[in-house]
């Protein structure tokens, strides 16, 4: 089956809305909690940023008002210590029930974001540092037996946790299009998390992801996501003149409000992550790939982040969905430019058309 995940933070916010109200609004994240969850989303991503509120929090407060949507936490190696990392994540699993947390490592896109956390790594030593972190906290997760390691970046001894996964697994999900990326999340990934690009892009990217996890010695391979932001219409004619309006809002504000996006998050000649320069590099090569892939937005916001959108009535995108399942992408990451308004209309118009064609090929291959 396809796994669908969403979005959820504590204000609504994106490019063309800026945030308005308390900066931690509880009300909100309850709102986005029920429309994920009785839209039939299987988690929601929680991000990360150095001004945002800490996602661990959001996501055991959006937890104890859920039932049985999961939480993809976003999370930074190096600013927490690993074991540490490993006791938090294990908390929230017990307490949401198990089988309901997964950790999405991003080791660190924009320098200039980095920095405002004190970390002057260039992105070779981050990633260096991720690898090693991420060993640290499986251990600390899964090995029965205490452990000491001694790295390049920590050095434990006697590692012996009490609190451990409720669920037989926290699934690390990872980020990342650089040779870098590929190499640690080859080794680490259980998902393997892409931005939206062209078919024959993406291919590319899960050949290099899968050929990094078996130089890594690995039998089973990464399972791929891949982000987007659908913009749905009832006709086709509707659905892409919502999309340039959305566009034009976007270049109004100037790239776009919030904290991923927008004139603060900008970088002096260009995004240093190799993830924002390929989507402005296909934005390069036209607005329109595929079936209905649109790069416009990606451009106008400087690809801060999952930015390129499909576009098109509820049977479009989710064909085009499919095309990406076809060339073996499990996880489709996707939220709306309103964010609410639109994780409502996907859970009601978008998803059960996804999952009925892929439960009726199942089925096909099986009989």
């Amino acid at each position: 089956m396809v796994e669908f995940i969403g979005m959820i933070g504590t204000q609504e916010v994106s490019e063309i809305h800026p945030a308005s109200g308390p900066v931690v609004d509880r009300d909100t994240v309850r709102r986005f909690v029920a429309a994920h969850e009785e839209g039939g989303f299987d988690k929601v991503l929680v991000g990360h940023s150095s001004s945002t509120p800490d996602g661990l929090q959001v996501a055991a407060f959006a937890a104890a008002h859920s039932e049985r949507l999961g939480f993809l936490v976003a999370h930074r190696p190096g600013f927490t210590a690993p074991t540490l990392a490993a006791r938090q994540y294990a908390t929230l699993d017990h307490f949401s029930g198990g089988g309901r947390v997964a950790m999405h490592v991003i080791s660190g896109g924009s320098d200039v974001d980095q920095r405002r956390d004190g970390d002057w790594l260039d992105k070779e030593q981050r990633y260096a540092r991720t690898d090693e972190y991420l060993d640290v906290v499986r251990r600390s997760w899964y090995e029965p037996e205490a452990f000491d390691h001694e790295g390049e970046q920590y050095h434990v001894a006697g590692v012996q946790q009490e609190i451990r996964p409720l669920s037989s697994r926290i699934p690390i999900y990872f980020g990342g299009s650089s040779e870098a990326a590929f190499r640690v999340g080859g080794k680490h990934a259980d998902v393997f998390a892409l931005w939206g690009e062209p078919l024959a892009e993406t291919a590319e990217q899960i050949a290099r992801v899968h050929e990094a996890a078996r130089a890594a010695g690995r039998g089973e391979l990464p399972r791929i996501s891949v982000s987007f932001r659908p913009i749905l219409g009832a006709t086709e004619e509707q659905a892409w003149e919502r999309a340039h309006a959305i566009r034009d809002a976007i270049v109004a504000a100037k790239g776009g409000h919030g904290s991923f996006t927008g004139a603060r998050m900008r970088e002096k000649g260009g995004p240093s992550n190799v993830g924002s320069q390929r989507l402005l590099a296909a934005a390069e090569k036209g607005e329109v790939h595929d079936r209905c892939l649109w790069t416009a937005t990606a451009a106008a916001s400087g690809a801060a982040g999952n930015s390129t959108a499909l576009v098109g009535t509820p049977e479009t995108v989710a064909q085009a969905m499919l095309d990406y399942v076809d060339i073996g992408v499990t996880t489709l990451l996707i939220r709306g430019y309103d964010p609410l308004a639109d994780a409502t209309a996907y859970g009601r118009d978008l998803l059960p058309l996804v999952r009925a064609e892929v439960t009726r090929r199942n089925q096909k291959v099986s009989a």
